[in-house]
């Protein structure tokens, strides 16, 4: 017998009776929430997406509105490099869109992904 449970006890899980989760760690479905938490355990891509977030259109509506990178950058003080990396990463997390135009990208805060984040947490 090991020295171990499954479940990572220190005993055997016939004798603690562990119950094993129904969802196994690790499931395809987590790995997109994963990316988002990840992304969002670093300050400054907090703080950029809290910028992104705070946008509204030009006529005051409730859509959040198209950020520009170069904004981003004057607003934290951080290189355009840095602001780029960071960027790239909440877009990979599926937190922001990116639309490129000309020399410049746009970023768009993506509700439905923050929703998903926070259903999650509240299900803790």
């Amino acid at each position: 017998m090991s020295d171990t449970g499954s479940c990572g006890c220190a005993e055997p899980c016939e004798p603690c009776g562990c119950v094993a989760p129904a969802v196994a760690p690790g499931a395809p479905e987590d790995t997109a929430l994963d990316a988002a938490f990840k992304a969002l355990a670093s300050g400054p891509r907090r703080a950029l997406l809290r910028i992104v977030a705070a946008s509204t259109s030009a006529d005051g509506e409730c859509c959040p509105a198209e950020v520009c990178a170069c904004t981003l950058s004057d607003a934290l003080g951080l290189a355009p490099s840095t602001i780029s990396h960071h960027m790239a990463a909440l877009v990979k997390a599926g937190l922001v869109t990116a639309t490129k135009r000309g020399l410049w990208v746009y970023y768009r805060l993506e509700r439905g992904a923050l929703a998903r984040v926070a259903g999650e947490l509240t299900a803790l």
